[in-house]
């Protein structure tokens, strides 16, 4: 310890004083830390020599420019021992002279001339190497490369160039020494790169001199999967007594099986009992297992060991006399245990016998899902180890579900078979009757299939739709059929109608779907602009004012025809979209919007409606359908996007505050919205009629307003 401080003093001391040493840029930093290294530790090592090439390349100086005269050069190559040089030239063009008298590439070993070459290769006079490579003797090479003083083909001949590789030398294949000192390897010669290796056949060992063998009694550990051992000398006994030892040990999950040759003999005492192995004997060792020592004159035959390690001392003394014993020992798989099955699936392949090694796979029926410690696992397998059992224990198959199916807007979903969402659940839609029916009308039934998803048995749907049903109030009028003056409307029976209040105005307005409603242009309209979203509200639901104004709609978007004109009221019609969806029930529902080609049949009795200015309920009344040209002479200028309804002796009519409101016709038990409340000239005077916006007129305009918005 005391010298270690010592040292390390000095050696800071030393540190210190490098800082009278200053950087000095020709030497470079490698150079100062070399000398910084030398003064620290006041010695200094020199750097071992560099290893010979494996290969490298060798040219004329000024390659491939023209060489020049006078030139003396000299190249000595070396590669490591053991192996050859093998020289290939690229390009040769050197002066030609008959044997290359002027100039010359002089090739050597040892100072034993290979070859000397010049010319081109082409060229009549000189030696060319072609494309013959040089192959050394040994694991050096000389290249001298002279050139005259006069060179008439200066600027052309351009020199050489070549590569040069180490090639291993196949020592074993070489003729025995002339010197007499026998071969390399008394037994087997092994070339190695380099180098060779000697070894001896089983039985035999190496001499100190790694060349030459002697008979051995030490088996060493015997690891390939089979073989063959038998004892010294055998199948002669051996010159003296002897005491070996074989070890066999293979790769664990294999077992071991000895079997003798018939050929066995080791000398022993014979009894009534059997031969007693007195002085000379085998013994046979199997890890937890009592030894077993065999002796006699019969071969113990077949052993198997079920072990992967076995160990043979084979022992005999000078007394006696032993011909001794051969065995081939072969290898076999470890067996494991059948798997078993696993319920709801199926185990492959299915094997007589399962052996170290072994895949085994298991998945599961149609429907359902491999588990493993309570998780699912995509694929399962499992392996037979080295100890008999399998790596992973068999998993099990759970049935699959498809969670919940997915939620119908506006209806629901009734479990028709099955359990929990489970593989071959069925589950049927349906809507909320009978305000929403079912799109297109088929009962829409989902099975839960093996790929996890609710599976429609009608290709043609995928997901049901529910819409909603229009113009079938849950409540009709129970004098509609017979002509009336304007009457309170019961609960239920109107469930379209709505009433707009746009900065305290009166308008009404009809539901046409679960965001927009239907209303007069004039009623949105001021000073020839559309009024803001904000200044109109929305009332549903009842037919009584005071509860209908505790729940007011917003408008989102207000869309008049952009043909209205204000003076004639022609085009009077807009549409309202709202802020969020209605949902329908009795008291709010659509009315339905004109079919194609829907006709205005004079006579025919529709059902208007409205709050008015200042009524507290809802009213209704019914009139017929006018004839146009009787609506005309009366003194109401009409166009043909509007029709008039009403009776001549008056009294039956819509009035201030209705603008807006619906004209309903019934057809095959359901109510559409053939007009909308949008002038007249009085309000139920004799020989006058309402004029209504005719909506049929409109269902390109009100289609394309709703898509695009």
């Amino acid at each position: 310890m005391f010298h270690l401080y010592v040292r390390r003093l000095l050696i800071q001391q030393r540190i210190s004083s490098l800082t009278d040493i200053a950087f000095n840029p020709e030497m470079g930093w490698t150079s100062f830390i070399v000398l910084f290294l030398c003064v620290s530790v006041s010695e200094c090592w020199r750097l071992p020599d560099p290893e010979p090439l494996m290969h490298g390349a060798v040219q004329s100086p000024q390659y491939p420019e023209p060489y020049s005269p006078n030139l003396q050069e000299q190249w000595d190559l070396s590669v490591p021992e053991g192996y050859q040089i093998r020289l290939t030239f690229t390009h040769l063009d050197i002066e030609a002279s008959t044997g290359c008298y002027y100039d010359v590439l002089t090739v050597l070993y040892d100072e034993k001339i290979l070859g000397k070459f010049c010319g081109h290769e082409n060229s009549a006079d000189g030696h060319h190497p072609g494309n013959e490579p040089i192959l050394s003797p040994g694991n050096r090479l000389t290249l001298t490369f002279q050139t005259d003083g006069n060179n008439p083909e200066r600027h052309q001949n351009v020199g050489f160039s070549a590569q040069y590789q180490a090639i291993d030398m196949d020592e074993c294949s070489a003729p025995e020494p002339e010197d007499g000192s026998g071969p390399l390897c008394s037994q087997i010669c092994l070339n190695t790169l380099g180098s060779y290796l000697c070894s001896c056949h089983h039985g035999y060992e190496l001499r100190p001199d790694q060349r030459s063998c002697v008979l051995s009694c030490g088996g060493g550990i015997f690891d390939e999967p089979e073989g063959h051992l038998f004892s010294p000398g055998y199948p002669n006994p051996p010159p003296h007594a002897v005491s070996c030892q074989y070890i066999i040990s293979v790769e664990s999950g294999f077992t071991v099986a000895l079997n003798f040759t018939d050929n066995f003999h080791i000398d022993s005492a014979d009894t009534e009992q059997g031969p007693i192995c007195l002085h000379h004997w085998l013994q046979v060792t199997i890890p937890d297992n009592e030894p077993m020592k065999l002796c006699g004159g019969k071969s113990p035959g077949l052993i198997v060991t079920n072990s992967n390690t076995v160990r043979l001392d084979y022992h005999t003394d000078d007394e006696g006399l032993s011909n001794g014993w051969s065995l081939d020992y072969s290898t076999y798989r470890v067996k494991c245990p059948f798997p078993g099955n696993v319920a709801k699936g199926r185990v492959t392949p299915i094997l007589t016998e399962y052996l170290y090694r072994d895949y085994i796979f298991a998945r599961c029926d149609q429907g359902y899902k491999l588990m493993m410690d309570g998780q699912e696992v995509e694929g399962f397998s499992t392996m037979c180890q080295s100890n008999g059992q399998w790596h992973l224990p068999l998993p099990e198959c759970h049935i699959i579900d498809c969670g919940e199916p997915e939620p119908l807007l506006n209806g629901g979903v009734t479990f028709m078979s099955g359990f929990q969402n489970q593989y071959r659940s069925v589950v049927q839609y349906h809507c909320n009757e009978p305000f929403y029916s079912l799109l297109g009308g088929i009962n829409v039934v989902f099975t839960c299939e093996s790929d996890r998803k609710w599976r429609s048995s009608n290709d043609i749907i995928f997901r049901p739709t529910c819409i909603p049903v229009c113009g079938k109030p849950t409540k009709l009028i129970s004098a509609y059929e017979r002509i009336i003056g304007g009457r309170y409307a019961p609960d239920d029976t109107i469930p379209w109608q709505v009433m707009l209040s746009i900065d305290g105005s009166r308008g009404g307005g009809m539901v046409i779907g679960d965001r927009w409603i239907m209303t007069a242009a004039h009623n949105v309209m001021y000073d020839g602009n559309v009024v803001p979203n904000e200044t109109v509200r929305i009332y549903m639901g009842h037919t009584d004012v005071d509860t209908l104004m505790g729940s007011p709609v917003f408008a989102a978007s207000v869309h008049t025809h952009p043909q209205y004109d204000y003076t004639n009221f022609n085009n009077d019609i807009a549409l309202v979209k709202l802020q969020n969806p209605i949902t329908f029930n009795s008291s709010v529902m659509p009315i339905c919007l004109p079919a194609e080609g829907a006709t205005y049949v004079t006579g025919a009795m529709g059902l208007t409606s409205g709050f008015g200015s200042l009524q507290t309920k809802l009213r209704y009344v019914e009139i017929p359908v006018v004839d146009q040209q009787t609506c005309s002479s009366s003194g109401s200028p009409v166009t043909g996007n509007m029709f008039c309804a009403g009776v001549p002796e008056g009294g039956k009519d819509a009035c201030g505050g209705d603008g807006g409101g619906p004209y309903a016709l019934r057809d095959d038990g359901q109510f559409w919205a053939a007009g909308i409340v949008s002038w007249g000239p009085g309000c139920g005077e004799p020989g006058k009629y309402g004029v209504y916006t005719r909506v049929a007129n409109y269902i390109d305009w009100i289609k394309k307003t709703m898509q695009e918005n």
